[in-house]
């Protein structure tokens, strides 16, 4: 299959559609045919329709589509703080994952973000024990901060399968 990708920001009236995504690339079954899933670390959700509604309607926030053609395959969260932008929900569609759509989701996010809020550095948190993850985004020219933080809790949204999750900053300067 060949795809044609283009990359838009998303609107509110995306918001169902994207958490519907985000949460098959990230927790239950369906995550496990791509391989940046978490299923293994956590029950539950990554995010639903009334927190992106929310992360959408916030002037220093925007999320990414990636779609080829009209079929909605991929998606990032910017979030601008200070100086710096923070990506976060890279999502890619299991299925299609390991094709390099994710590569292009987070240039075409490095991209928006200096076009959008002229800046040039760019920080994600990653799980610790994700190491192929952190390998990935080190390609991309991430660095590793060292700075480790505690993994977040929302148990109305999901709940740890393992103890002691921490994530660590990751950070990139164009």
């Amino acid at each position: 299959m060949t795809l044609k990708l283009s990359f838009i920001k998303a609107e509110p009236q995306d918001a169902e559609q994207l958490a519907a995504l985000i949460n098959s690339a990230y927790r239950g079954e369906a995550s496990k045919q791509g391989w940046t899933t978490e299923a293994d670390l956590l029950d539950g959700y990554r995010t639903n329709t009334a927190e992106l509604a929310r992360l959408l309607a916030s002037d220093d926030s925007m999320i990414l589509l990636c779609k080829n053609s009209e079929q909605l395959i991929g998606s990032i969260h910017l979030q601008k703080k200070q100086e710096k932008v923070y990506f976060g929900m890279l999502a890619v569609r299991p299925a299609l994952q390991g094709r390099g759509i994710g590569k292009q989701l987070l240039f075409a996010a490095e991209l928006a973000a200096q076009q959008i809020w002229s800046v040039s550095t760019f920080v994600m948190a990653v799980i610790t024990s994700r190491h192929e993850l952190i390998a990935f985004y080190e390609r991309r020219g991430y660095r590793r901060t060292g700075a480790i933080i505690d993994f977040p809790l929302n148990p109305e949204l999901w709940t740890a399968k393992v103890s002691g999750l921490q994530l660590e900053l990751l950070e990139k300067t164009l």
